[in-house]
Order: structure tokens, then C-alpha cells, then sequence
């Protein structure tokens, strides 16, 4: 039950995506300089739709989160540029080229051989505070490198850059809704008495605010791949160091499942090199412009 809500939820992550895309395309930019562009982002239709489909997958996640473990449920969270990919070719026109269909394959198999082979056990509801406080100053140390390193360079680096740090504090926000799910069933006053439900409110914010520079430069694949390869890649790491998660299966089993997990994540790697152009104008379109985030 938890892999299947799982994939749903990556599939409404796809849908999500593509359709807060279409509606940042109709706007001139969107820009972390220009806070009034994300707030024009609200009058726009598909991009409010593509919202409700992303609440409704948290929502999924979430329930997922509940019934599995952190270093199952989000590799399978990878699937979202696959779901993606033929998505945004019917919706915003994006080039899907023989780079994008063979890394989706390769996503599929890797996916399905960890799936498999990995069987992760053991593991606990949440961690000291001390362990706690030392992955979230790493991570926002590396969020912090990457958006200065994202500042410049082409609409491709910029989505893969700002996507990127959109999975990883995706990711923390997934290990973070671990501990607020098990507060939350003791009742609602426990779970806003600790501090790990309001850090989940804040790095979900801004992870979706960076999502949303990373989709306005119109390059769906490099920015979709990014947060499927980064949010569990983070998911698994804090899985594994601070929630013991580990596999309980015999030692071939343990190195098949890691070198899958690797093959999968080489899968997203590959689609987010792509160089491709981002949408094509339709007939009688006329091209959309593509948006420089600073």
C-alpha cells in the first residue's frame, strides 16, 4: 500500500508540474528578484489546477510516509519525471528525444530491480533534536552554494540548479514528515507543540517557491529530473542517518539494490542533461519567451 500511494503521488507530482509550468509560460518570467511574478502566478488556471494536484500528492506522500520507510517511499518519488516526460510533450509541447525515453527506461528498470532487491528495516519516527539541527545546517550550507553557483549560466543550468535545491529541501521535508504524521495521531495540539512541524511548513514553502523559478524557465525535463534524482538521494541518506533505517536482506541482495537505485538515479541524471529546446511552439503559437531567474 505505502509503494502504490507512493507512485500516485509521483504521477500527481508529474501532472503538477506540467501544468504550473504551462501556466508560468504565459507570464513574461518568474524570478526570485521579482517577488510580484510569483504572485501573478495565482491568476493563472492550469498553474492553480497544477497546485491542487500538488497539495492532493503531498497528502499521498504523507500517508505513504506513514505506512513505509523514508529510504523506500522516496526513490519511487523518481518515477515523476517519467510520468512527466510524455506529459509535458501533450501539454507544453517539450521535446522528448531518444535522451529522454532511454533514461526513462533506465529509471523503470533500476526502479523495479530496488524494488526487488532492497527491503530496507529497522528504523525509528524521528531523531535528536542534535542530529536534527547538524543535516539541516549541512543541507542549507549546500542549498546556499548551489543558488549562488545558479545565479548565471543558460535556462537549463538555472532549472537544474534551482531544482535541485528544491529536492533537497523536498527531501528534508519528507524526513521531517515522519515525525510530524506520529505527532499529529496523538493529537493536533502535540504535533504544533514541536518544533519538527513548522521546519516541515517552512522548507516545503520554499521548496515549492524554488520549484517554481526552476519550471518558469520553461526547461520541464532538467528541472523535473533534478528533483526526482536530489529529493531521494537526500530521503535515503537521512533515512539511513538519522532514522537507522538499513536493508535486512542478504549482502548480494543489499549491493543489487544500491547499484539499481544508482542505475535509476543515472536515468534522471541522463534526462537532466538534456540540452533539448523547452516548449515548442504549437501552430500559429508564437514562441515563448524563456525567463531568466537572478
Amino acid at each position: 500500500m505505502a509503494a502504490t500511494l507512493a507512485l500516485i503521488a509521483a504521477f500527481l507530482f508529474a501532472v503538477a508540474a506540467t501544468l504550473q509550468q504551462k501556466g508560468a509560460l504565459k507570464l513574461d518570467g518568474v524570478s526570485l528578484a521579482q517577488p510580484m511574478s510569483l504572485v501573478r502566478l495565482v491568476g493563472q488556471r492550469m498553474w492553480l489546477l497544477g497546485t491542487v494536484a500538488l497539495l492532493i500528492g503531498y497528502a499521498l506522500q504523507a500517508a505513504a510516509l506513514d505506512r513505509g520507510r523514508l529510504a523506500v517511499i522516496q526513490p519511487l518519488l523518481v518515477t515523476t519525471i517519467v510520468f512527466a516526460l510524455p506529459l509535458g510533450y501533450w501539454l507544453t509541447n517539450q521535446h522528448v528525444g531518444w535522451r529522454e525515453v532511454g533514461g526513462a527506461a533506465v529509471i523503470i528498470v533500476g526502479l523495479a530491480a530496488f524494488t526487488i532487491f532492497g527491503d530496507p528495516a529497522g528504523g525509528k519516527d524521528n531523531a535528536p533534536n542534535d542530529e536534527w539541527a547538524f543535516a539541516i545546517v549541512v543541507l542549507s550550507v549546500i542549498c546556499a552554494l548551489l543558488l549562488l553557483v545558479g545565479r548565471g549560466g543558460t535556462s537549463t543550468t538555472i532549472a537544474a540548479v534551482y531544482g535541485s535545491v528544491a529536492g533537497i529541501l523536498f527531501g528534508l521535508s519528507a524526513a521531517l514528515t515522519k515525525p510530524t504524521i506520529e505527532f499529529l495521531h496523538q493529537g493536533v495540539g502535540v504535533m504544533l507543540s514541536h518544533w519538527e512541524c513548522y521546519a516541515l511548513a517552512i522548507a516545503g514553502v520554499l521548496g515549492f517557491i524554488l520549484q517554481q523559478v526552476s519550471l518558469g524557465t520553461g526547461r520541464l525535463a532538467p528541472s523535473v529530473a533534478t528533483v526526482s534524482v536530489v529529493n531521494p538521494i537526500v530521503g535515503v541518506l537521512l533515512g539511513i542517518a538519522i532514522f537507522d533505517e538499513r536493508f535486512s536482506r542478504p549482502t548480494w541482495h543489499v549491493v543489487v539494490a544500491i547499484i539499481s537505485l544508482v542505475l535509476a538515479l543515472g536515468g534522471a541524471v541522463l534526462i537532466s542533461m538534456s540540452s533539448q529546446p523547452g516548449p515548442e511552439p504549437g501552430p500559429g503559437e508564437a514562441a515563448e519567451p524563456s525567463p531568466t531567474p537572478a
